[in-house]
């Protein structure tokens, strides 16, 4: 049991901006603010940007169609438990995804700004 939004929440894992034009936004942030990517995804998506400060941005065309707002993933030690608890509290959340290096389930807060409860899985953290 959870006893408080820190048992949960360990911190952000990102902070990104959504796009309807992920090229048009990763050239951007590379070609006129000068980041550099750090991982593109292979379906033309978006792109992370690791920083030098260990802190990582992105840019991402959801599959929901939202073109423009931000979005946070915050980062839980274990996405199922935490995302079954945040719905006992009333979030409305979707239930969690698998990708090749996380877990993730996504959520609105009641402005309709976006987040993402996101596990790292495990080689993730060991890489990173």
């Amino acid at each position: 049991m959870f006893k408080g939004s820190d048992d949960m929440i360990t911190g952000t894992d990102l902070h990104g901006f959504y796009t309807g034009d992920p090229n048009r936004s990763i050239a951007f942030y590379r070609d006129i603010l000068g980041i550099t990517p750090t991982a593109i995804d292979e379906e033309g998506r978006g792109a992370e940007f690791t920083l030098s400060d260990g802190s990582t941005f992105g840019v991402w065309k959801p599959d929901n169609g939202k073109a423009s707002g931000g979005i946070v993933m915050f980062a839980v030690e274990n996405a199922s438990d935490a995302t079954a608890e945040m719905r006992k509290r009333g979030a409305t959340l979707s239930d969690p995804m698998e990708t090749p290096v996380c877990f993730m389930s996504f959520g609105e807060d009641p402005d309709g700004n976006g987040f993402i409860i996101h596990q790292r899985k495990r080689e993730d953290l060991a890489a990173g």
